[in-house]
C-alpha cells in the first residue's frame, strides 16, 4: 500500500463556490497530471483492493490490518439475513444494525446496505422507469457542458474513472445529468461529482441516482443549492459544537477569525470522501448513512480537535493563514480508520444538539442576514428517521440478490431422516447461543473459537464482461457502460 500523500485537497480561501454556473474547482486536481493518467487505457496497471492505482494518491494508505476472512464471513452471513428482513431489523434491532454499520459493511455487501439504509431502494422501487425516463433524455444544455468537464476530475487514479470516456464517466454523465433533470430548480453543484462517484463505485447507475437523491433530499438538504446557505448554517453550527467538544481549538479559531467555510466547505459538501484515507472514507460513510449527518459533524469535530487542540499544537501557528496550512495538512495518524472511527463513535454529539443548535443558528441568522432564500425540506436524521417518515412495503424491501446461500429446505439428522418437531426445538435453541458465541467472538476481531460451519455462499458475478482472475491487475480503460437493470455492487 502506498503511504497516506501531504494534502488533502482542501479548497482555498479564494475558491468561493462549488456551484457549476460561476465557480470552478479546477484547483483541486490540478497535480493530478490528467493527459499521464487519461492515457492509460487498455495498460495494465496494479490496483489497490479499493480500485486506485497503487502509489498513485492520498486515497491508498496503509489502513488497519484486513478483518480475518471468518470473522468477515460472518459478518456477511449477519448482513445477508438483515437485508432478507430489512423492516423488521429497523423496526425492533436497529442499534444492533448501527453497532455493525460501525464496525464496518462488508465489503462485497456495502452498495446494497447503502441503498437499504439510506432509502434508495423503497425510492427505486416505487418510482420504476423513473431513471430510465430521465436517463433518455437530452438534458439541459446549460449544465451538461459543466457536468462533462468536471468528469475528470473526479478520482481520476480510480480504476473507474481514469479513462476519458469509459463505462465509469459515462455512468457519472448519466447520473449527474439525470439528477438535474430530477431537480431542475436545484440544477448541478461540483460537489454532487464526488458524492455520485463514490456511489458508482459500490452500484450501479440507477441505484447511485437514488442514492444521490437520498443524501441530496434527506441527509444533506439544502447544501447544493445556489448560494449554499445550508452548508454556511451548519458551518457555524460546526463551530458553536466546538466550543464544547474543544475549547482552546474554538478560541484559537475565534481569535484569528477564521471562519468555518474556509476549512470544512468540502469537508460537508463531499461527505470527506475527497479529505480522508480510502478505508476511513467507507467507514465514516457506513455510519453516515446508518445515523445521518451527526457523523459527518462528529468527524470535522475531531479533526478540529486533534489539529487544534492543546496549547503546546499551537505555539507554532499564530496566524490565520499557518493554521489554514495545518488544516489542510491533516496528519495521517488522525486520519487513520481506526483512531477516527473509535475517536467519532466515542463523541458524544447527539442529533438532539444538531438541531437545538441548528435553532438557535437559524434565529441568529434571521436576525443578521434576514430570511433564507433556499427553503430546504426538514433534514433527517439517519436510517431510522427516514424509514418512518416513509414506511416501506414489504414489496419495496424485496432483493435481488446475486449472492446466492444455499441452505437445504429441510433440516436432516444424523440418520438421514427429516428433522422432527424436537430436533427443531433445540436447533433453535442450540441457534440463540451459538449467535452469542459468534457475536463475541466478532467483538474480538480474530481470536480463534470453535464457530459452526456456514452454508457455502455462492458468488455469482453480475458483470461477467469485467470479470478477472483473481490477483490479476485490472484493464483499463473499458469503453462498457454498466446497465443500470444491473444490480448489487461489484464483485
Amino acid at each position: 500500500m502506498a503511504r497516506i500523500q501531504q494534502g488533502n485537497g482542501l479548497l482555498s480561501s479564494e475558491s468561493k463556490s462549488f456551484r457549476g454556473t460561476t465557480e470552478s474547482v479546477d484547483k483541486l486536481d490540478d497535480n493530478s497530471s490528467e493527459s499521464a493518467v487519461n492515457g492509460l487505457d487498455n495498460t495494465e496497471v496494479q490496483t489497490d483492493k479499493y480500485g486506485f492505482i497503487e502509489g498513485a494518491q492520498q486515497y491508498s494508505s496503509n489502513s488497519a490490518e484486513d478483518v480475518p476472512p471468518e470473522i468477515l464471513r460472518q459478518r456477511e452471513a449477519k448482513w445477508l439475513d438483515m437485508l432478507n428482513n430489512w423492516d423488521k431489523w429497523m423496526a425492533k434491532r436497529h442499534k444492533k444494525v448501527k453497532v455493525r454499520c460501525q464496525k464496518g459493511i462488508p465489503p462485497s455487501l456495502r452498495g446494497r446496505a447503502w441503498l437499504y439504509l439510506s432509502g434508495g431502494k423503497v425510492k427505486k422501487e416505487q418510482n420504476l422507469g423513473k431513471f430510465q425516463e430521465l436517463d433518455s433524455q437530452p438534458g439541459d444544455p446549460r449544465w451538461l457542458d459543466v457536468i462533462e468537464k468536471d468528469l475528470h476530475r473526479q478520482f481520476p487514479f480510480h480504476e473507474m474513472f481514469v479513462a476519458r470516456g469509459g463505462h465509469g464517466q459515462q455512468d457519472l454523465f448519466r447520473v449527474l445529468k439525470a439528477y438535474t433533470l430530477h431537480r431542475p430548480e436545484e440544477g448541478y453543484c461540483q460537489a454532487q461529482a464526488p458524492i455520485a462517484a463514490v456511489l458508482l463505485m459500490h452500484m450501479p447507475a440507477e441505484d447511485a441516482f437514488w442514492g444521490l437523491v437520498q443524501i441530496c433530499e434527506k441527509y444533506l438538504p439544502g447544501y447544493y443549492s445556489a448560494g449554499l446557505e445550508a452548508i454556511q448554517l451548519d458551518g457555524e453550527i460546526l463551530f458553536a459544537l466546538l466550543k464544547r467538544a474543544s475549547p482552546v481549538a474554538h478560541r484559537h479559531l475565534k481569535k484569528h477569525k477564521i471562519e468555518p467555510i474556509l476549512y470544512m466547505t468540502e469537508w460537508f459538501m463531499c461527505a470527506f470522501s475527497r479529505t480522508l484515507p480510502w478505508a476511513s472514507v467507507l467507514r465514516v460513510w457506513d455510519m453516515f448513512f446508518c445515523e445521518g449527518v451527526k457523523i459527518i459533524f462528529r468527524v470535522g469535530l475531531v479533526l478540529l480537535r486533534c489539529m487544534l487542540g492543546s496549547q503546546e499544537k499551537l505555539k507554532a501557528y499564530q496566524g490565520q493563514y499557518e493554521t489554514m496550512e495545518l488544516l489542510r495538512h491533516i496528519e495521517p495518524r488522525y486520519m487513520h480508520e481506526t483512531f477516527l472511527v473509535n475517536e467519532v463513535i466515542e463523541l458524544q454529539v447527539s442529533e438532539r444538539d444538531v438541531e437545538k443548535e441548528h435553532l438557535s443558528q437559524l434565529r441568529r441568522w434571521k436576525e443578521t442576514r434576514g430570511e433564507l432564500h433556499a427553503k430546504s425540506p426538514p433534514r433527517m436524521h439517519g436510517a431510522r428517521a427516514i424509514m418512518s417518515a416513509e414506511p416501506p412495503s414489504r414489496q419495496d424491501l424485496r432483493q435481488n440478490p446475486t449472492i446466492i446461500v444455499e441452505s437445504p429446505v429441510a433440516v436432516e439428522n444424523d440418520g438421514g431422516r427429516p428433522a422432527s418437531a424436537d430436533d427443531k426445538k433445540v436447533k433453535k435453541k442450540t441457534k440463540g447461543k451459538g449467535e452469542k458465541e459468534e457475536e463475541a467472538q466478532d467483538e474480538e476481531r480474530g481470536q480463534t473459537a470453535a464457530v459452526a460451519e456456514l452454508p457455502p455462499v455462492e458468488v455469482t458475478n453480475p458483470y461477467p464482461a469485467l470479470a478477472e482472475p483473481e490477483d490479476s491487475p485490472s484493464t483499463l480503460g473499458s469503453q462498457q457502460s454498466l446497465s443500470s437493470g444491473e444490480h448489487d455492487t461489484y464483485l
